[in-house]
């Protein structure tokens, strides 16, 4: 009998429809000030898939989003991004747009707003796609012409230019990655091809004011896996020489300083900031990543550290800021690239297992990145990504409030958590009940009618 695959079971099961529900209800009071969209991607197979080789990674995508204006909660709506698979299963005919034939994939990883667009993103070299206000699929986007491949599920904002920073990769480029920026047009205004040790998995990057930084660690394409039709052939690669390399923002491919680190992944960091000539990153670190679990991140506890690495002497100094497991860390995006107090983690807190052998209860950190405090907010049902969004431009970093999907197991569904950054643990502000659940995924972020 083949196992069951965890990725497919519980709340990490796809749901099978698409949903317009308007007025939704909520407990609490919804602060006035929050007009936009909370909303969140991940992946949500259109059919079936084979529980024996289905890899969390490779679902199609699905997004989620609730529209909030003047107190009140206007609608929930989940869509399946429009793929040209994903439309002919649909019985749609295929979106326009230069969709890369072999590289055509419904993004499933990330959901922004830029250049007055909303966009799916999704590493590994397809391309995002662009969505209308109310999550309709437009169509593959090459940023008007721009972007000459894939693009990355993790672009850095700048929150003074306003600019997009990214490290995208793709297998078919070989031994090398690519650096970008998106300016506040939505052109793509700069390219760097950066060379790397193998045709590697770089999830995410960090960007300071001086720096982008490019995590060249061991996971690498893998052609047996491939051969042997992984549908994510990307393989734990020991012996690979990991490293982290800092490109000056105007700089050249021949100008990235890289330093040594010990064997390990990241797939989030916190976020970064130079400091004294030497750069500052607080991340997620995995011990390794697919060596053995092969159908979702599963290779030890992943913990929370600071990595200060010193360009002038080529070395990386690691602490550790929380052995609590946890990922998806986030910060006030006003504070990117630069030092910032207070991030958050999502976190599984305790040992009780489901039927699919993950941890039940998750919970919500805020970390005190000066003082080395936290708070925690446990729930019954995994918590999502924490994603801050101030009470006004103008309020500190502190001042405002966290959102989050909670999955709410005895109504299997899920709730919008409002919760304000300096009563962490207190009543909600606010709680928005959806009337389905939302699938545990990966990111998501608040999108302002301000911007």
């Amino acid at each position: 009998m083949t196992a069951a695959n965890p990725y497919l079971l519980g709340n990490y099961a796809p749901v099978g429809a698409e949903e317009t529900v308007t007025g939704l209800p909520v407990t609490g009071r919804l602060p006035s000030g929050l007009n936009g969209r909370y909303l969140r991607n991940g992946p949500n197979p259109v059919t079936p898939p084979d529980p024996a080789t289905y890899h969390w990674f490779t679902g199609d995508g699905m997004v989620h989003g609730i529209r909030i204006e003047d107190g009140e909660a206007r609608w929930y709506r989940n869509r399946w991004v429009r793929s040209a698979q994903v439309a002919t299963v649909l019985g749609e005919p295929p979106r326009p747009g230069p969709a890369i034939e072999w590289m055509d994939f419904a993004p499933n990883t990330n959901v922004i707003a830029h250049a007055g667009r909303t966009y799916a993103i999704v590493e590994a070299g397809a391309r995002p796609y662009e969505l209308t206000y109310e999550l309709g699929t437009v169509g593959a986007s090459d940023f008007q012409g721009t972007l000459p491949g894939g693009y990355t599920a993790h672009p850095k904002r700048d929150p003074v230019t306003g600019e997009l920073h990214a490290i995208s990769y793709y297998w078919a480029w070989g031994n090398q990655v690519q650096y970008s920026v998106v300016g506040v047009d939505g052109k793509v205004r700069r390219t760097v091809d950066i060379p790397v040790g193998g045709p590697v998995s770089i999830h995410d990057m960090s960007l300071t004011t001086s720096y982008a930084v490019i995590y060249d660690l061991p996971v690498v394409f893998s052609l047996e896996a491939a051969a042997a039709g992984s549908s994510f052939p990307y393989r734990w690669a020991e012996g690979y020489e990991s490293r982290v390399g800092l490109l000056p923002l105007e700089g050249g491919a021949e100008d990235v300083v890289w330093c040594d680190v010990d064997p390990c992944y990241v797939f989030h960091p916190m976020n970064a900031y130079d400091e004294d000539g030497a750069v500052v990153v607080d991340l997620v670190r995995h011990p390794k990543m697919f060596a053995t679990h092969l159908t979702g991140p599963d290779e030890g506890a992943p913990v929370l550290e600071r990595w200060r690495i010193d360009p002038a002497g080529g070395k990386v100094v690691t602490q550790l800021l929380d052995d609590r497991p946890q990922e998806f860390p986030r910060v006030d995006e006003r504070t990117v690239g630069r030092q910032n107090r207070y991030g958050y983690s999502a976190a599984l807190m305790n040992d009780e297992k489901d039927e699919a052998g993950f941890t039940m209860d998750g919970a919500l950190i805020k970390h005190d990145l000066v003082t080395g405090a936290s708070e925690v907010r446990a729930f019954q049902g995994g918590a999502g990504e924490a994603v801050f969004v101030p009470e006004s431009p103008t309020s500190g970093e502190d001042e405002g409030f966290v959102l989050s999907l909670v999955y709410d197991s005895e109504r299997e569904a899920s709730d919008l958590l409002v919760l304000h950054a300096q009563d962490f643990t207190g009543d909600p502000v606010a709680t928005v009940h959806l009337p389905v659940r939302v699938p545990y995924g990966f990111h998501g972020n608040w999108a302002s009618d301000a911007t």
